[in-house]
């Protein structure tokens, strides 16, 4: 599902809301999210699952056409790990 067809489902399922106020909705929500994660804070959504930031550190990697060493900045990676309703619906339990 993309941002699009999350907004058309909300505002279809929401016949008394505009659907130029679900967009808004659904972008503030994610803005929260991002600006959150931006700050290195953790994000939980109950039943759902936790967005959080890890830190990767710098490395030595490899070229894998060339072979050529190559050095490989420090990052941060988001990361989502599902909570307990959401796992078991996708493993069929209730």
């Amino acid at each position: 599902m993309i941002r699009s067809e999350l907004i058309q489902k909300i505002a279809d399922e929401n016949p008394h809301l505009y659907q130029r106020d679900v967009e808004r909705i659904v972008n503030t929500i994610f803005n929260e999210i991002t600006s959150a994660m931006a700050e290195g804070n953790r994000v939980e959504l109950r039943g759902f699952g936790a967005f959080s930031v890890k830190k990767r550190d710098a490395r030595v990697g490899r070229n894998p056409r060339t072979g050529e060493s190559v050095r490989v900045e420090e990052k941060h990676v988001p990361f989502f790990k599902t909570g307990k309703l959401l796992r078991d619906r996708l493993n069929g339990k209730s």
